[in-house]
């Protein structure tokens, strides 16, 4: 080090010391004496200054500390233990376990427990050593809960019964306190029957059987039902053993469906099916019975195992048709109800029980059956004559047409042979029409009957359903209530005027509207008749042929009357005018006159014409 550093050190070391002195002379004396009289830094107590506590006391203090977490090492937070209940407050109990202080424990911890009392022994978990009171929480939830896994896995595998509490509602059944765990409860193994109303037994305690767990994810699934079939298995074996047909007994309604009703035997289910409910026609069960109904039935069958029981409720009455009037005999008027209706017909119930059928044919003396929705409606009242009665197979037959006079009772003077009458058109078929005349009375139109030159294919070129029609009465079968009806008869017959007009061999101008192959289609003037000629006659005399829609004449050379045929030629008209030519010429000519050569030529002549002809 250079003398001029050691000379600097020196003058700060200087004025440090200075300044230091200068401090302590500024201090008030007080000060300056309390620190003139304080020992050396060295010796100085620091922890008793920080503490406030002489040596003695801080000993004490330590010996106290000591003692406190000895006892808190104790109280390990994964142990448990036993407590005694020394108090219940509204919201809490209060514990003994041996502690310095008494612990707490909310009252919800045993809500499975509503009967807890003082003097109880439970078991507990410190919770919480002091909470901001200074107060010991333990917890008898946790407690419970180390513990249940142990004790649900033993009650699975034994099928031990276990006590529970019904804490809430929850989707698709209940959430079950068991040992401290949360435990479901499906809805379906509450009970044996459905259960409507869950909330009922929310807060209640039961017995269940543990059917089901799932370490992984911490799973319980409990039942009830399990309990309550084990006692109704034993029942079940008792009942079976003792049934037998015709057997009565009492029953309570368990199960409604559209088919039948389920009805609970004392363990053991039987299904009345809806037809075996009431003699009377019914549309559902439920008008008959009601869920938890308590009912009596019959056996009426079941199977070998006996595990299917066919029951019966009306059968414990006596059959409606033993209770008919046995005065009631064909024709009888009666009255009923329309109960059920069928396309066929109408089912009424003349009396409870007792139905009769109306067929279709029987509600209206028309021949045109109709669906029977077109006569009655379910709940009609209706009146009916009894056509047949057999009581042995309870069957009745009824009508509603004898209740109105026959139409055909005096057919003869309304609709007499030849007598003319307008009708409605019913229906079609490929032979002709049928026309209604009035309710009950109908007549058939042949097609051949239509009209007289018309060539009718089906009825439906001719006229459609619902129409109006002229007709004549044909014929008239009373015992067969048949009527032959004609149209065309209503005017005279224009072929007996065309058999004139149109004789084999007179000549007419007509259209040849349609022309096809085979020859071609021919209309006369304004007539209705249509004549048909021939492909190989519509060659014209220039060596052309008929056209289509060209008036020119024709011959005809057939006529029918029978079948209204008429066949024309065009070539005929020119082709027999060359023939008369020909047989002139040879009339005039003299044998003197003739030579071999024109006699020749002319059968020459002769032979081509009739070769085309």
């Amino acid at each position: 080090m250079s003398e001029q550093t050691k000379e600097t050190e020196a003058t700060s070391s200087a004025n440090s010391q200075e300044n230091k002195a200068q401090a302590v002379k500024s201090q008030p004396k007080e000060e300056r004496e309390l620190v003139n009289a304080s020992p050396s830094r060295e010796d100085f107590d620091w922890e008793s200054f920080e503490s406030g506590l002489n040596e003695e006391d801080r000993k004490e203090k330590a010996e106290l500390e000591e003692m406190y977490e000895n006892t808190l090492d104790e109280l390990n937070e994964n142990e448990v233990f036993k407590g005694k209940v020394v108090r219940i407050t509204d919201k809490e109990a209060i514990v003994d376990i041996d502690f310095k202080s008494e612990g707490v424990i909310s009252l919800n911890e045993f809500r499975y427990n509503p009967d807890l009392k003082v003097g109880d022994e439970v078991e507990v978990m410190v919770d919480q050593r002091e909470d901001k009171n200074g107060q010991l929480q333990l917890s008898h939830r946790k407690a419970r809960t180390l513990n249940a896994w142990d004790h649900v896995n033993k009650a699975n595998q034994s099928g031990e019964i276990v006590q529970g509490n019904i804490k809430a509602r929850t989707k698709g059944g209940m959430i079950v306190d068991v040992f401290g765990i949360e435990a479901f409860l499906p809805g379906s193994q509450i009970d044996v029957k459905p259960i409507r109303d869950y909330e009922q037994f929310v807060g209640k305690n039961m017995e269940f059987k543990v059917v089901k767990i799932n370490p992984e994810f911490k799973n319980v699934v409990v039942s009830h039902k399990a309990l309550i079939e084990a006692d109704i298995e034993e029942q079940k074996k008792e009942i079976i053993g003792q049934l037998e047909k015709g057997q009565v007994l009492q029953g309570v309604v368990k199960n409604i469906t559209s088919y039948g009703v389920f009805v609970d035997l004392g363990g053991i289910d039987g299904l009345i099916h809806i037809t075996d409910l009431s003699w009377s026609r019914i549309n559902h069960p439920n008008e008959v019975v009601e869920v938890d109904d308590e009912i009596n039935v019959v056996i009426l069958d079941f199977d070998e195992d006996k595990t299917r029981i066919q029951l019966g409720v009306k059968q414990l009455e006596a059959h409606p048709w033993e209770a008919l009037d046995q005065n009631i005999a064909v024709g009888d008027k009666i009255k009923g109800k329309v109960v059920v209706l069928a396309d066929y017909g109408a089912f009424v119930e003349v009396a409870p029980g007792v139905e009769g059928l109306i067929h279709v044919s029987e509600m209206s003396w028309s021949t045109h059956l109709r669906s029977a929705q077109d006569f009655v409606q379910v709940g009609d009242e209706v009146e009916a004559v009894v056509l047949s009665i057999d009581r042995e197979e309870r069957k009745m037959s009824l009508g509603m047409k004898q209740l109105m006079p026959d139409p055909w009772t005096d057919i003869t003077s309304k609709y007499p042979v030849d007598s003319k009458h307008t009708g409605t058109v019913r229906n079609f078929t490929n032979f002709g029409i049928f026309v209604e005349l009035e309710e009950g009375v109908d007549g058939l139109i042949y097609i051949s009957d239509l009209s007289w030159t018309q060539k009718i294919k089906h009825p439906s070129e001719f006229c459609s359903v619902g129409d109006k029609l002229e007709v004549v009465v044909l014929e008239l079968d009373v015992e067969a209530r048949r009527l032959s009806l004609g149209h065309k008869q209503l005017e005279d017959n224009p072929w007996s005027i065309y058999e004139t007009k149109y004789a084999i061999g007179t000549e007419h101008t007509g259209n040849a509207y349609n022309v096809f192959d085979k020859g071609a289609k021919v209309r006369f003037e304004d007539e209705e008749i249509d004549a048909f000629a021939p492909a190989r006659t519509l060659d014209k005399e220039d060596g052309g042929r008929v056209e289509q829609g060209e008036d020119i004449n024709f011959k005809v050379i057939e006529f029918n009357k029978e079948f209204k045929r008429v066949v024309v030629s065009h070539s005929a008209t020119y082709k027999d005018e060359e023939m008369k030519q020909v047989k002139k010429a040879l009339e005039n000519q003299t044998q003197e006159r003739a030579t071999l050569g024109d006699l020749d030529g002319l059968a020459a002549l002769k032979e081509k014409m009739e070769n085309n002809e």
